[in-house]
């Protein structure tokens, strides 16, 4: 198994009295990650509950006090997959919780959105929630090396990260193909009233064609035949179940600063070029700068997720196109990146941003100093 960072965060959070919430898109290794804590802990009794089994389902959506404690029975650890098709699996939780505060839970969710809206209120103060996103960087690089990681770089930006692609080397596009044909967001159809599916497909075209630029939702909307309200849904549909994430414009100072502007990047480079269909080599592409952008962003997302660097994100543009294609805002400062794919290809920083912004730092980040950036 390829060790993922959160292995050692979970069990550092085994028995500290709360539940273990571990979110993540379909098929990012949740279920092989639970299953290897379950073997590191043979020490303790567990038991492993999938949901995917209608009568584990009905078990659990039962919520008598009696039958869940029966089912708990003595084991300390109690690992449950798939949580977000139990119905209000919080309140089962928090019965498991109050009347075996003795015993770990530890659960797993595909589905933000959903598990989200049932765990949040029961679960309050009782909870540590973490999420698992395709394979990073670090954990590839400690997998095998540093060296082989920089030398797969273009594997990277044009198939992605997850595991089953890295695992199945000649299998990427099948398997890619599978995961991008509505896998992924099956959930929004199951869970949410979405009467076209098809305008969800087409938007993501629509999205992937526009990764690390801005997006107008007036635009997609004249583009789809459906008014903005049904577009901002479906784009916080598809951010909650970790198919795309926004990054919105920074703005404090200035009257020409775009203020309510968003970029919209995808998690994974392998789903992007998947949907438009696109897996030709990096020499062939005009897109290598969107593709590069969209790799550090998402990459640099995981660093700060799993090392929970407290932070603000946005990207930075004025109305006569000057830019600024990342920024952190964290300790009282500004720090702004900019994202050369070619390393011999000049930048500065914009000095109105210089002037309005004196308090930041500035770096241009290139395919010789990246991995100090994402790992």
């Amino acid at each position: 198994m390829i060790q993922r960072i959160l292995l050692n965060k979970l069990k550092d959070k085994f028995f500290s009295g709360k539940v273990i919430i571990l979110l993540g898109a379909r098929q990012t290794g949740k279920s092989t990650l639970m299953r290897y804590l379950q073997k590191q802990s043979e020490n303790k009794k567990s038991i492993f509950l999938d949901c995917d089994d209608p009568q584990t389902r009905s078990i659990l959506q039962n919520q008598s006090t009696p039958n869940l404690l029966q089912l708990i029975n003595d084991n300390k650890i109690v690992f449950i997959d798939e949580a977000q098709r139990v119905e209000n699996i919080g309140l089962t939780l928090k019965q498991i919780h109050d009347n075996k505060p003795q015993c770990q839970i530890v659960v797993s969710g595909s589905s933000a959105f959903e598990l989200a809206n049932k765990i949040n209120e029961p679960l309050t103060g009782r909870k540590w929630e973490y999420h698992l996103f395709p394979l990073s960087f670090t954990e590839m690089e400690n997998h095998t090396s540093w060296f082989d990681e920089k030398r797969l770089l273009e594997t990277r930006l044009i198939f992605g990260s997850y595991p089953d692609v890295i695992n199945n080397q000649g299998n990427e596009i099948q398997i890619l193909r599978s995961l991008s044909n509505s896998y992924l967001y099956k959930d929004i159809f199951v869970f949410q009233d979405v009467r076209k599916p098809q305008i969800i497909e087409k938007l993501l075209q629509l999205l992937a064609f526009q990764i690390a630029s801005e997006v107008s939702y007036n635009e997609l909307a004249k583009s789809l035949q459906i008014n903005i309200a049904t577009v901002e849904k479906y784009i916080d549909l598809l951010e909650k179940t970790f198919v795309i994430f926004r990054l919105p414009s920074f703005s404090r100072n200035l009257r020409n600063e775009l203020k309510k502007s968003r970029k919209i990047y995808f998690y994974d480079n392998g789903i992007r070029n998947s949907i438009i269909s696109n897996f030709i080599s990096l020499d062939l592409r005009a897109d290598v700068g969107q593709l590069w952008e969209n790799y550090l962003v998402s990459e640099r997302f995981k660093k700060i997720s799993y090392q929970n660097m407290f932070c603000n994100r946005y990207f930075w543009r004025t109305t006569q196109q000057q830019e600024i294609d990342y920024i952190e805002e964290h300790s009282g400062k500004l720090f702004a990146y900019e994202f050369k794919w070619n390393e011999n290809k000049k930048a500065r920083i914009s000095k109105t941003f210089k002037v309005a912004y004196p308090e930041n730092e500035f770096q241009i980040i290139n395919k010789e100093n990246y991995t100090d950036f994402i790992r």
